[in-house]
């Protein structure tokens, strides 16, 4: 079995949830916060808004409220992670453009449904990808605790 140097396992372990990570996941926090507050102002305030759009936003809402959720969990993670979060966040995206392709697909909304589509094949790739990731920092750590 190979051997792995300090420098090696430091990278490993700091390379998980980097800074640059950090910022993107405080970033995720602060978007979908900004945005489900702003549509639930809308939601709140406006009159007569039809029944569908109503629903839409409040959809809208849970679905932006569940990435503040998620960013904050990684973010208060005080272990590194092994590539699980991503796997997570792959499962809500397909999830929630799910949901958008399906209510795209049945107001006739063709362009939007077809624009949908693209981004659950990109979401498919995300979790494909991340279930690849998990399965080899998986695989090393074994290799690491065969070590011991």
């Amino acid at each position: 079995m190979k051997k792995v140097s300090v420098e090696e396992m430091q990278r490993i372990v700091a390379g998980e949830l980097s800074l640059r990570s950090r910022i993107a996941y405080a970033a995720l926090l602060l978007v979908a916060l900004l945005m489900a507050g702003g549509i639930a102002s809308l939601l709140l305030t406006e009159e007569g808004l039809p029944r569908r759009t109503e629903i839409a936003f409040a959809v809208l809402i849970v679905i932006g409220l569940s990435w503040v959720a998620y960013a904050a969990w990684v973010l208060t993670r005080r272990r590194v992670l092994l590539a699980g979060h991503r796997i997570i966040a792959a499962r809500m995206a397909i999830a929630f453009t799910s949901v958008f392709v399906v209510g795209a697909m049945l107001l006739a909304m063709w362009p939007a449904a077809i624009f949908g589509a693209v981004l659950l094949i990109v979401a498919v790739a995300m979790l494909l990808h991340a279930r690849k990731r998990f399965a080899q920092l998986l695989q090393r750590r074994r290799e690491l605790e065969a070590m011991q």
